[in-house]
């Protein structure tokens, strides 16, 4: 009786260290699959943000290599056009420059520098570029010494209207610049797109003086010369 007492309680031990063991080892292996779980979990996360990271690099990355090079094709292409616009002849055999630096070579003093306003404001307008100098020589006498009319209102035509500068009622522009478009805008509005596309159809209404067009047509030869 008593051997098997203390076989039971042999058992019974043996069962209770059992029981701890499996206890023990379930609690292992549990706490070793969540650890694992949550490395994976933080891993995955991790790679996710770096991949994320990559690929919002690399689409900018070629974002920026693509706008590269359409911002240099554009620059290519846009001085390309204007290395074109260079070579085209535009008035009396000649390129813009060209056309812009003859126009300077008469226009002198206060005028000087005009030559290229004069050249691509003109073509614009439908106006003939030799013409619209010539006059502005001789209406302002920039060939010497300017007018006071041009000096002090910047009319480099001679025209007359509002706003008014000084006395004879001869018009005032604000700067050079828009004397010489105004003028221009003039020459193209009521002379030479009515018809009136020669200093000779010019004359009677432009001026008084029966040698007007004598005059600007010494301009006009003396420009083209130089």
């Amino acid at each position: 009786m008593k051997k098997i007492i203390e076989f039971a309680s042999l058992v019974v031990i043996m069962l209770g260290i059992l029981t701890i063991d499996i206890n023990a080892y379930n609690k292992i292996k549990t706490n070793k699959k969540e650890t694992k779980l949550e490395v994976a979990r933080k891993y995955e996360l991790a790679q996710s943000n770096i991949d994320d990271i990559t690929i919002t690099t690399f689409d900018n990355y070629i974002m920026n290599k693509v706008n590269n090079k359409l911002i240099e094709k554009n620059i290519k292409d846009y001085n390309d056009y204007q290395e074109y616009l260079k070579s085209l002849i535009v008035y009396d055999g000649l390129t813009m420059d060209q056309l812009a630096e003859k126009l300077d070579r008469s226009l002198k003093n206060e005028l000087h520098g005009y030559g290229r306003l004069y050249a691509e404001y003109c073509l614009a307008t439908g106006v003939d570029p030799y013409i619209a100098v010539a006059i502005s020589l001789h209406e302002t006498g920039c060939n010497g010494t300017c007018s006071t009319l041009m000096r002090e209102c910047n009319n480099v035509g001679g025209q007359k209207g509002s706003p008014v500068c000084g006395s004879g009622g001869y018009r005032g522009f604000d700067t050079l610049e828009d004397g010489i478009k105004g003028f221009i805008d003039n020459l193209s509005q009521n002379y030479f797109g009515i018809g009136l596309n020669t200093p000779e159809l010019m004359n009677k209404k432009y001026a008084a003086s029966t040698t007007w067009a004598a005059q600007v047509n010494n301009y006009v030869n003396t420009i083209r010369s130089r």
